[in-house]
């Protein structure tokens, strides 16, 4: 699916919605439309969900799904990435929460924070 092909009435109403983060010390909430309006952002496939995240589109060749943890009744999406574009360390870990968009088969993302993208089980003990 493509932001093209969703009805510009959807997105008027979208681009209403808010998403919070803490990216660099830079906290929200802010609202979609700015990333909507300026065309900045486009469906990611993440596990066979459609979901919109907080990111420029040319950033999606260098976006990993690590973990996505789906909510018993599919409408909330927990999913752990990491993002190369800027960072190949542990600074490019992000943990997104998405909601499911009233009645569409979509997710748009309420949260996208930074966050340490190793599991437990990967963790070195000293």
């Amino acid at each position: 699916m493509r932001l093209e092909e969703v009805a510009p009435e959807l997105i008027k109403r979208v681009a209403q919605y808010r998403w919070d983060r803490i990216i660099e010390k830079h906290e929200g909430p802010w609202q979609w439309d700015y990333l909507l309006d300026a065309n900045l952002v486009e469906f990611l496939n993440v596990n066979g969900f459609t979901v919109l995240l907080p990111v420029g589109k040319e950033r999606h060749p260098n976006i990993t799904i690590t973990r996505c943890v789906v909510s018993a009744d599919e409408q909330t999406l927990t999913i752990f990435l990491q993002d190369t574009t800027y960072d190949t360390g542990i600074f490019a870990g992000y943990l997104a929460v998405c909601e499911r968009v009233p009645d569409q088969e979509w997710y748009l993302a309420i949260l996208y924070h930074e966050c340490w993208v190793n599991r437990l089980e990967e963790v070195k003990r000293v």
